[in-house]
């Protein structure tokens, strides 16, 4: 889908119908870069292409593995596969939803997968074998967002029914559901110490609540258009955020206060990632491009060209040397 084209479309959620022009097929297309034992590849260097198996399908998510051993996407053909970075092999193919994939999330000990679906679902998985463990029905409209808790008991998720809910990771069963958004909500994140959770809205509006009671914490206003992005820093003290301005935006997790703001992409901004050590923030934008960033200085560090299309999705491996991002293709590259 072409940025320009995607940008005149009506933000309304009519337009994920008009992207669902995609066939499904079985297997995944893979390109590996070889490199010798010793040799670390220049920044920027792909390393590795995962591909849907048709060339009309589109990934839209991608999630690296706490434990840094897979990587799990999907997209448009409603199919979610995990890719074994140590033996290179397609270890699963998970099929259960009737609609596309946006987003894939890892439980914090890499045993579980969890799937948020235009069908209105979330799925849960068992990372190993496969088994098809739970679905959530609590949405009612497209579901764009999930998220674990950092202790594995509950899963946050969102989307375009403006809620986000919080629910039992272990039986589906509903526990909150934070109503204050006024359009739809695109991105969910714990905080690390598990106490709040933050949410991206079309509202223009970030908004952070209270995990346990769903109590209203405070709302971000600094986008001055749809807020597709969020994540919150390692140590819990700052918040980074994505608008369809095409700006990152790193605020205080306890106060709302801009910290810096970093302008360097053409169009909007739909993924944001910290590095495991918070020192960068990678985005994702409409541009094609992924642009990295020093958090203390707010200097552009790199950019990556390699993509064709869209940048939806970011996850940075474990050891924050590789990010993988997603668009037409899944492309993992050097970082550092």
């Amino acid at each position: 889908m072409n940025p320009l084209r995607i940008q005149r479309l009506e933000w309304s959620m009519c337009i994920f119908c008009l992207i669902c022009l995609f066939t499904a097929c079985s297997s995944a297309r893979v390109t590996i870069v070889s490199v010798g034992p010793t040799m670390r590849p220049p920044l920027g260097t792909t390393l590795l292409t995962l591909r849907s198996p048709s060339k009309n399908d589109d990934i839209y998510a991608v999630a690296w593995a706490p434990d840094g051993t897979r990587i799990a996407y999907g997209g448009s053909n409603a199919l979610v596969y995990v890719w074994n970075r140590m033996t290179h092999t397609l270890d699963l193919t998970l099929q259960g939803h009737r609609g596309e994939i946006w987003n894939i999330a890892w439980s914090p000990d890499s045993k579980r997968l969890a799937t948020a679906s235009w069908d209105h679902t979330v799925q849960v998985w068992d990372a190993t074998s496969g088994q098809h463990l739970l679905t959530y029905r609590g949405h009612t409209d497209l579901v764009l967002a999930v998220a674990w808790s950092p202790d594995g008991k509950h899963l946050a998720s969102a989307g375009s029914d403006n809620t986000v809910q919080i629910w039992d990771a272990a039986t589906g069963h509903p526990l909150l559901t934070y109503r204050g958004h006024g359009n739809t909500v695109a991105a969910v994140t714990w905080s690390p110490d598990g106490k709040r959770v933050a949410s991206a809205s079309f509202d223009t509006t970030v908004q952070v609540w209270d995990a346990a009671t769903g109590n209203h914490f405070l709302t971000y206003r600094g986008h001055p258009k749809r807020v597709w992005a969020v994540a919150w820093s390692p140590d819990g003290t700052r918040l980074a955020s994505g608008g369809e301005e095409g700006t990152v935006q790193v605020w205080d997790a306890a106060t709302g206060r801009t910290i810096s703001t970093y302008p360097g992409h053409a169009y909007g901004v739909l993924s944001v990632a910290w590095s495991p050590d918070g020192r960068r923030i990678a985005s994702g934008s409409w541009d094609t491009t992924v642009q990295v960033w020093n958090v203390s200085t707010g200097h552009l560090m790199l950019i990556y060209r390699g993509h064709t299309d869209i940048v939806l999705a970011l996850a940075w491996s474990p050891d924050g040397t590789q990010i993988a991002s997603a668009s037409v293709e899944v492309r993992v590259w050097q970082a550092s």
